[in-house]
């Protein structure tokens, strides 16, 4: 893609291939930073005091291992107004999450945190390969969930001409690609799925668009599902990850090699724990990562629990970026099915579906109780070539998926074939997962 003679696209290159020395310099700055802010907040100034915790306590980077892990549970605890460090009247926008795993949780933010979030932004779709002469249509959803307008502020920072269209209605979502020439959306990866079928049904060709690049984002999804997603729309689709908490999208995304995510090292601190001990990995491992954000005032939020699973990638980049790089998220800790006492994700089912032929783009993991013991379902539609063929063919196609599954996750899922549209599309974060279990 890129070659030595090439340039590699940065936003600013002194910060993105700066020495190390001088990022953790920053890095050590911004902590002390926020541990101040983090003092003016009631949460933090108790649990703070309590812990005898005062701003002399990090004197080093290592130093953050002496302060306490903030989780989700902390910012409910903490509603409406216990983590704001800031008086209200500087609060200029309010975010919340979009409750994937319980309770939704606020974030503030003021005028700076907002232009720092879009900086932010357009630093990742710049190394992304994105540029002032890309028109972008956001296909997310605009409100309180930040992928929207997070995404939506900083492409208009790097200049790019943004179309607004929000989630849904996909015959003017595909109307308005032809009409306006788009070559980058940003999207969930199951509707980019549902896009590609959507574009087939209406008889458009793919000389009807311009579109070149997918920013992939809101759902974690595997390698088979972006090779997937590249062949059927014949574009290249970039990893992006962020969450509420971190001010939304941006805090990570892969640059044009497509190696991994950078994660900007000057605004965020990356730790990866074993959740079960809470102590550091051996670097390379896969465990839960934890962000500090460096870049906010209204609300600090040090050594989140993001839940999410992924490992350091140890390797130098070839664009000579020196912040760090995370791997693919592999599930979360906290979308984890224990079946049988087995630890399944609904990423290791979907590696299975999605190199499989045959197999379209939509499937569905059901749990439920067979007695005593855990039952898991797998339903999953096939293509409308394989539906129209013969039965033996898909009887085939049922056994192999079920023992592909059981050789990878160790537990035997009843396979379930579904008709083509048979199962519900999501427009937004997909719904994999219906676990029927009694609750204790």
């Amino acid at each position: 893609m890129f070659g030595k003679d090439v340039e590699i696209p940065f936003l600013d290159k002194k910060i993105e291939t700066a020495p190390r020395e001088e990022i953790e310099r920053i890095q050590l700055a911004g902590l002390k930073n926020q541990i101040k802010a983090a003092l003016r907040t009631d949460f933090y100034r108790k649990k703070y005091k309590d812990l005898g915790i005062t701003e002399d306590t990090v004197s080093t980077l290592d130093d953050i291992r002496k302060l306490p892990f903030t989780t989700k549970n902390d910012l409910r605890d903490a509603y409406p107004f216990g983590l704001l460090a800031v008086p209200k009247d500087d609060v200029v926008r309010l975010h919340a999450s979009s409750g994937t795993t319980g309770a939704a949780t606020v974030i503030y933010l003021t005028q700076k945190d907002l232009d720092m979030a879009a900086d932010t932004m357009a630093r990742s779709l710049r190394a992304a390969g994105c540029s002032r002469q890309d028109i972008l249509q956001n296909m997310m959803t605009y409100g309180l969930f930040t992928g929207g307008l997070g995404l939506h502020y900083g492409a208009e920072k790097l200049g790019m001409m943004v179309v607004p269209t929000s989630s849904g209605n996909t015959i003017r979502q595909i109307k308005f690609m032809k009409d306006f020439g788009t070559t980058v959306v940003h999207a969930t990866p199951s509707y980019l799925l549902h896009l590609h079928a959507a574009i087939e049904e209406s008889g458009s060709l793919r000389s009807d668009f311009k579109l070149r690049k997918a920013i992939a984002g809101a759902e974690p999804h595997s390698e088979e599902l972006r090779r997937k997603i590249e062949r059927t729309l014949g574009i290249e689709v970039y990893n992006n990850y962020g969450m509420s908490e971190m001010n939304g999208p941006g805090p990570a995304i892969e640059c044009v090699f497509r190696n991994g995510m950078h994660i900007w090292e000057d605004r965020y601190i990356a730790e990866i724990i074993d959740p079960e001990t809470l102590e550091p990995v051996p670097e390379g491992e896969t465990g839960e990562l934890v962000l500090t954000i460096l870049c906010r005032d209204a609300m600090p939020l040090i050594r989140y629990r993001t839940r999410d699973l992924t490992r350091f990638i140890t390797e130098p980049c070839e664009c000579g970026r020196t912040h760090r790089k995370i791997a693919r998220l592999t599930g979360r800790t906290d979308d984890m099915l224990i079946i049988n006492g087995v630890n399944v994700f609904p990423s290791q089912i979907e590696e299975v579906l999605l190199r499989t032929k045959g197999v379209g783009a939509n499937y569905f993991i059901i749990v439920d109780k067979n007695g005593v013991l855990d039952k898991l379902t797998v339903q999953v539609e096939i293509t409308p070539e394989m539906f129209a063929d013969d039965s033996r063919l898909i009887n085939a196609l049922r056994d192999r998926l079920r023992s592909e599954m059981a050789a990878l996750i160790t537990i035997n899922p009843v396979v379930e074939i579904k008709q083509p549209g048979s199962l519900p599309v999501s427009e937004g974060k997909a719904k994999r997962v219906d676990d029927r279990r009694p609750k204790d």
